[in-house]
């Protein structure tokens, strides 16, 4: 088998068996394929199991240092990224094709700073929703859709290709949702009185029919929506009320959490919530809170 057999049969594995998105198999296939190009040219030819069992550390960190530097350079977040994928690669070399190497386990990615969620404030928020009725070139049934899917992203804390997995078959929405998100993992989610009055209102004014598997929120023309359009909507919302780069659909996620947890919610039901894999992610909201606490105190405090 070669390399690129053997990468073939891996992304098989992750869609098939891991059942990973196909934007995940994606992403790490072409991170694992320019990996592979780069030790192709250093070894001078076509790789086999054999020549990727015996990667260097060294022949790894070139491979690295190759994407930090050049006219594209990449981010520490995406070397780390593409090292993460590089080693799930190997991983499964070892695990299925019998072709261990303990040299990738050697290699640490860069360091990276993991700052705070940039969530907005609820005024902010409600702010946002306001102001999708207020467009005159957008039609009834798109205000509706747009208020739909932000309140959802706001209202249940969903990331927004959860919220674009929804097929007419979901709607109206019950109490609860069952959402399958990163890796797979399913959660259940409430789903607030205002989320399904919002929801309601965009398929009254719906002016396509749909099947019951087909996605719920359409794009002008009748195509699905994507995640792009909900990305350009947000972007015209917050220069209108003359908000910073960091309103973006998925801040509406960070305010959910942010705002449970400033609420009084624990840290173990926002995980659950959210979908997290680890507390460790969740616990990046408590800075948040403090930071906000903080701001109150020095605005409200006479000895601030």
């Amino acid at each position: 088998m070669t390399a690129r057999e053997a990468l073939a049969a891996w992304l098989t594995h992750l869609a098939d068996e891991r059942r990973a998105s196909p934007r995940t198999v994606r992403a790490y296939g072409d991170n694992v394929l320019a990996y592979l190009n780069f030790i192709e040219g250093h070894n001078g030819g076509a790789l086999s199991l054999k020549d990727l069992g015996a990667v260097s550390a060294a022949d790894l960190r070139a491979y690295l240092a190759f994407r930090r530097s050049g006219d594209h350079p990449l981010s520490p977040r995406s070397v780390s990224q593409s090292l993460s994928s590089i080693r799930a690669f190997h991983r499964f070399l070892d695990a299925r094709l019998s072709t261990p190497n303990a040299a990738i386990g050697l290699v640490r990615g860069p360091r990276i700073k993991v700052g705070a969620p940039r969530p907005v404030s609820e005024d902010q928020a409600r702010g946002l929703l306001a102001e999708i009725a207020l467009d005159p070139d957008r039609e009834e049934w798109e205000a509706a859709r747009d208020e739909a899917v932000l309140t959802l992203l706001w209202g249940c804390g969903l990331r927004i290709s959860e919220g674009l997995s929804l097929t007419r078959a979901d709607a109206p929405l019950a109490e609860t949702l069952r959402i399958t998100g990163k890796g797979g993992k399913t959660r259940i989610v409430p789903v607030l009185d205002a989320v399904r009055a919002a929801v309601d209102a965009y398929v009254a004014a719906l002016p396509f029919v749909l099947a019951p598997n087909e996605p719920l929120f359409r794009a002008k023309r009748g195509g699905p929506l994507s995640p792009r359009h909900v990305q350009a909507a947000m972007q015209v919302l917050r220069g209108r009320l003359g908000l910073s780069d960091r309103a973006t659909p998925h801040a509406l996620r960070h305010s959910f959490a942010t705002h449970l947890l400033g609420a009084g919610a624990d840290l173990r039901s926002i995980q659950d919530l959210l979908g997290h894999a680890s507390l460790s992610t969740t616990q990046r909201y408590t800075q948040v809170d403090a930071e906000g606490l903080l701001a109150a105190y020095g605005k409200a405090h006479p000895r601030a």
